[in-house]
């Protein structure tokens, strides 16, 4: 019996390191860039003749992340057009499904954009004027046309012009689809060129502790205390927002999808998943934990096996609403004006955007972030402050992503009854 005990307890302590090594595995990207940016913060205040030796490594990281996003754009967005099935016997449950993560994910936005404009951040505007250039505005007509479109091919595979590479990207993935056998090889390319692009992405964001952590250095060294506050005050928000949204908005979801125990359904059966969520900072690892979920609440398998693994690519609630943060605090630094109806239109847009398409690429918001850049017209230098924004709101984001897919399979059962 004693021998027994022994064995539990050793397999209990094994378990529980293999369980923080598995926390530490998946925390372990965002672990080196904090390291990286904590460093530059110390070089920045005690250091500060060192950074514009620093620099350049922040602008040859930014410049390799720029280079490298544009064709993995067109190649992820391209082959996932041409690849789509042609089958329509789920077309009720595929229909509900997308406008479900439609409604979830401009919900999110719009809560957002409230949460900003009635507690705005102030202290922002103008404290960052060292790092950004003046932006030059041009007529109304002009940038629709530049939005939407250029006037040579070899302008597309520019990252001032995302959304314009975006729409050939669509056109040319359904030309393959439409191409039938004759464009087999052609599919094959784009697929290809996905994967291969995807894995330059990845290797370059390895580089990500350094880069950013230069780029920090300088701007704590340009900036000052100023900086601290200018990460804290958003970061806060969004943190406070996204509890708020988490608790209110899923339990709301839930009555809507069964009035009588849909909130006590969800939430008895929420703590797994969030908690997978948490540990792993992964949608993908909480995959099987919303499964599971879902079919503990009474989801039928027809409808959670086909909206959490789409969802988990394609619907991100914290993604949106992180967007919103990073495109309030980018017109915060240079000192316009967010909440004019034209940018809050804009960015509704480029947030369904990053929360869908991107969703399914590797370090997809910062391809959103990209295109957020060119749509707006903004400085580059604006690009680390909402990369590392967007990377420390990760955990809470990853959760409200994640859960959300399991709610979402509640709400799509309300309005599509099938057989379990």
């Amino acid at each position: 019996m004693l021998e027994s005990s022994t064995e539990v307890l050793n397999k209990a302590i094994f378990d529980k390191k293999q369980y923080m090594k598995e926390v530490l595995k998946n925390y372990s990207g965002i672990l080196w860039l904090l390291s990286g940016i904590m460093l530059g913060s110390i070089i920045g205040i005690f250091a500060p003749g060192t950074v514009t030796y620093l620099k350049p490594l922040g602008d040859i990281f930014l410049n390799l992340l720029f280079v490298s996003v544009v064709p993995l754009v067109f190649f992820a967005v391209a082959n996932s057009i041409a690849s789509l099935e042609q089958q329509s016997e789920f077309g009720k449950i595929v229909l509900t499904m997308i406008l479900t993560f439609l409604l979830f994910i401009l919900i999110a936005a719009l809560f957002t954009i409230g949460a900003v404009y009635l507690f705005p951040i102030s202290g922002i505007s103008g404290s960052a004027e060292a790092l950004v250039e003046t932006v030059s505005e041009d007529s109304w007509g002009n940038r629709i046309v530049s939005f939407f479109t250029v006037g040579e091919f070899t302008e597309l595979f520019s990252r001032k012009n995302m959304l314009a590479l975006l729409i050939f990207a669509f056109l040319t993935g359904f030309a393959a689809r439409k191409s039938g056998e004759k464009g087999h090889l052609f599919r094959e390319f784009m697929a290809s060129g996905y994967e291969v692009m995807k894995e330059l992405l990845l290797i370059i964001m390895k580089l990500a502790p350094i880069g950013l952590g230069a780029y920090f250095a300088y701007q704590v060294a340009t900036l000052g205390p100023q900086l601290f506050g200018f990460y804290a005050k958003p970061l806060g928000l969004y943190y406070v927002a996204g509890i708020v949204y988490f608790f209110v908005f899923f339990s709301l979801y839930a009555f809507i999808s069964d009035a009588k125990s849909g909130i006590r359904n969800f939430w008895s059966n929420a703590a797994y998943p969030t908690l997978t969520a948490l540990s792993t900072c992964s949608s993908f690892a909480t995959m099987p934990a919303n499964l599971q979920a879902a079919a503990k609440i009474g989801v039928p398998n027809a409808i959670s096996n086909l909206v959490i693994p789409i969802g988990t690519t394609l619907h991100k609630n914290g993604s949106s609403m992180s967007s919103i943060i990073k495109i309030y605090v980018a017109f915060m630094i240079i000192g316009r004006d967010f909440f004019e109806p034209t940018n809050l239109l804009l960015a509704l847009g480029i947030t369904v955007f990053v929360s869908i398409v991107a969703g399914g690429i590797p370090n997809g918001g910062y391809i959103g972030e990209m295109l957020m850049i060119s749509v707006y017209k903004l400085p580059q230098e604006a690009v680390p402050a909402v990369i590392i924004i967007g990377t420390l709101v990760d955990p809470l984001a990853t959760v409200l992503n994640a859960v959300g897919q399991v709610v979402a399979a509640m709400f799509v059962n309300r309005f599509v009854k099938v057989d379990g």
